[in-house]
């Protein structure tokens, strides 16, 4: 049996090759001009209308339109590994991007962009691939009319700001000081709006700014698909990032381009075909990147998924790092437990599972401007409650431990279920305040201001005054944070130069479930309304005895305490807001708020079981969109006159339609609630009806 000539076979390897590059090389031609023809972001978004209008049809309010980019889980090991990293960045964002006419500011903006992604690729190319050799990196303004590459400094020198389109992070090639489309590895698109979709996680950026990052995105895997360059490792993967003056977020699109149509007769249309049908797009959260001074927040979720893109980009040309996450990420426990020995955390087997983790980053929350003295600038440590986390504080002179079970929030602020230490089996509500020297926005300041401090007063002055009722909250601990290391407080009343020291906590019992869970949960039914009308009027009547109005009644606060009781009742909890003298006054909130409230800033005899009714009446199903105070009135007014609530009620229970007339007569005059009367008439009704015993007020 005779085998190939090797003349022949070389013959006939040479004709294949040879073939093989004609037909890379038409492929590589029309893909060129294909791109050459694909330059109109705008006329491209046209063609995803119809595409776009259906995905949000099919959507509906069933969750997010598209996937995330990242997990939770990798962004988190991705923050331990960086904890170790330093991010400097010199040139501050602006406040509002287009807050102002004046082309500086936006310039500023640029320049700041610019220096964002230099500072990220920088610090991440030399923690994870290589700190002996150069960066080998260029940061460059996009200029759309010639899809050029810009210096933005150059850029706003020779007149080309209204132009600028994009800030892209590109590979170091002094032979193209403008760019190539090839040597992209990510761009960042700076829109005036992209802080306006952080309100709804679960909706994506509107078509224009989605299209426009589309555009960018399938231009770059064209380019790398006819590229000598070796994109090998994720060649059809690109990332595009969102930003605004404060907030960002990162697209991810995915596909194989050689599955486009590449007709140049018809390049829009073959593009929206192929992003409809055979690409994958991932869109993340809008989150905080800048704070409102413009220096970069690096340890917050949103620049932290920026980062991650960009070293995701980083990795499709360059591969593997030399350091993995996992093996900077290995030395979390061991930083965290030098960090809890430098500053004499105390006891560590209380701690096993993490005792209130003290966080002090190297990377800098702020701008750190490097001088010719070097001078260090050392960060102020951030303070996070974890589940398995400890915490002291000092009360009485009594030092008392608290381990944090879950984590929860009211709608606007955080708040903690927790078991002191030395009890393990009972459960407390623990809240905390702002630290004296963390700058808050004035508004969630104030609001920690009533949760913690005025509601310690309130519950001070109940105990004070011997109010006893189990549907009144109790105080079972109030003092300040013990901080770690020594304090220096020069008196008892003062405090030292630790940022947390006098840090105000409060901590209550009994602990429930809020209604406003119950009703999202479907397990508030006429029995639980009739209950906790009972047990809140049941608190009122109390409170009001020593003179106490709540004036903030609402499902955030009421909790369902069912847990080492034999019969579930409800507290009334939330006092922060409480009505002590004129002078005070109560919260306002369109829904829940009374009309005399609303009116005239104040609280009459009946406002607190007039909130009561709304919240029994919203509960149970009708839920009004309401924007204005003179919106709110009126509703009021014409629910009340059309015997919208009272009918309303009627469906749940008969008592709590008569309760409503009852309250209706009594709105916004001086004449005082009959508690009494009512409290055996609601306890009658759940005795008959339910055949269970409860207790009025105490």
């Amino acid at each position: 049996m005779e085998g190939k000539s090797p003349d022949l076979e070389s013959i006939g390897s040479g004709t294949t090759t040879k073939r093989s590059s004609v037909s890379s090389g038409s492929r590589s031609r029309i893909r060129r001009d294909f791109l050459s023809r694909f330059t109109d972001s705008e006329h491209f978004t046209e063609k995803l209308d119809d595409w776009f209008a259906l995905i949000l049809e099919n959507s509906g309010s069933n969750g997010p339109i598209f996937e995330v980019p990242f997990e939770l889980v990798e962004l988190q090991k991705f923050d331990y590994a960086l904890e170790g990293i330093a991010f400097q960045q010199l040139t501050r964002m602006p406040n509002a991007v287009y807050a102002s006419t004046s082309s500086a500011v936006e310039g500023k903006a640029y320049l700041a962009i610019e220096d964002f992604l230099h500072a990220t690729v920088k610090s991440l190319w030399e923690a994870f691939w290589s700190q002996d050799e150069p960066v080998p990196f260029s940061v460059g303004c996009l200029y759309s009319e010639n899809l050029k590459f810009y210096q933005a400094e150059k850029a706003l020198a020779i007149g080309k700001l209204e132009g600028l389109s994009a800030t892209g992070i590109l590979l170091k090639n002094p032979r193209h000081p403008h760019g190539k489309w090839d040597h992209i590895l990510e761009l960042a698109l700076l829109r005036p709006d992209i802080g306006s979709f952080a309100l709804d996680s679960d909706h994506p950026p509107s078509l224009p700014v989605l299209g426009e990052a589309l555009f960018y995105a399938l231009r770059i895997l064209i380019s790398r698909s006819v590229s000598r360059l070796d994109f090998s490792q994720s060649s059809n993967c690109v990332f595009i990032l969102l930003v605004d003056s404060q907030y960002g977020g990162v697209i991810k699109v995915e596909g194989d381009v050689n599955k486009l149509d590449f007709d140049v007769n018809n390049v829009y249309d073959c593009a929206a075909d192929w992003i409809m049908k055979h690409s994958k797009i991932a869109v993340s959260p809008i989150d905080r990147i800048w704070n409102k001074l413009g220096n970069a927040n690096w340890g917050d979720i949103g620049a932290l998924q920026v980062v991650f893109a960009t070293y995701h980009s980083i990795m499709q040309y360059f591969g593997p790092p030399k350091h993995s996450i996992e093996d900077l990420a290995a030395d979390h426990s061991s930083r965290l437990h030098s960090r809890r020995q430098e500053r004499q955390l105390g006891d560590t087997s209380l701690n096993e599972n993490g005792m209130f983790r003290f966080q002090q980053r190297t990377m800098s929350p702020e701008i750190v401007e490097v001088q010719e003295e070097s001078t260090k600038i050392e960060p102020e440590p951030s303070m996070k409650l974890e589940v398995g986390s400890v915490l002291w504080l000092e009360d009485s002179n009594f030092e008392k431990g608290y381990q944090i079970n879950e984590v929860l929030s009211n709608g606007t602020l955080p708040y903690h279920i927790a078991s002191p230490v030395d009890d393990a089996g009972k459960s407390v509500f623990l809240y905390v305040g702002s630290p004296p020297s963390q700058l808050e926005p004035a508004w969630e300041d104030m609001n920690l201001w009533y949760q913690v401090q005025r509601q310690t007063k309130i519950l001070s002055i109940m105990k004070q005054r011997g109010l006893s009722s189990k549907y009144l909250p109790q105080l079972h601990g109030s003092g300040r944070i013990i901080h770690p290391g020594q304090c220096q407080k020069p008196s008892s009343g003062g405090r030292c130069d630790h940022p947390w020291c006098g840090t105000p906590i409060l901590v209550t019992t009994p602990v429930g479930e809020t209604v406003a869970d119950l009703v999202n949960e479907g397990r508030f039914g006429p029995e639980e309304a009739i209950r906790c009308c009972h047990d809140c009027l049941s608190a009122l009547s109390s409170s009001s005895s020593a003179g106490i109005r709540h004036g903030d009644i609402r499902p955030e606060n009421v909790v369902y305490v069912t847990s080492g009781v034999r019969h579930p009742y409800f507290v009334l909890i939330g006092w922060g807001h409480a009505v002590l003298e004129d002078r005070d006054r109560p919260a306002m909130n369109l829904h829940f708020s009374s009309t005399y409230a609303l009116q005239e800033g104040k609280l009459c005899a009946a406002s607190d079981a007039e909130s009561l009714i709304y919240m029994l009446y919203f509960c149970s199903g009708d839920f009004p969109d309401l924007d204005s105070v003179e919106g709110a009135l009126q509703w009021r007014e014409t629910s009340w006159s059309k015997r919208l609530i009272q009918q309303k009620l009627g469906d749940v229970s008969t008592v709590l339609k008569a309760f409503s007339d009852y309250v209706d007569s009594l709105c916004g005059t001086p004449y005082p609630l009959d508690y009494e009367i009512w409290l055996r008439r609601l306890k009658r009704n759940l005795s008959e009806d339910h055949g269970k015993e409860i207790e009025t007020s105490g």
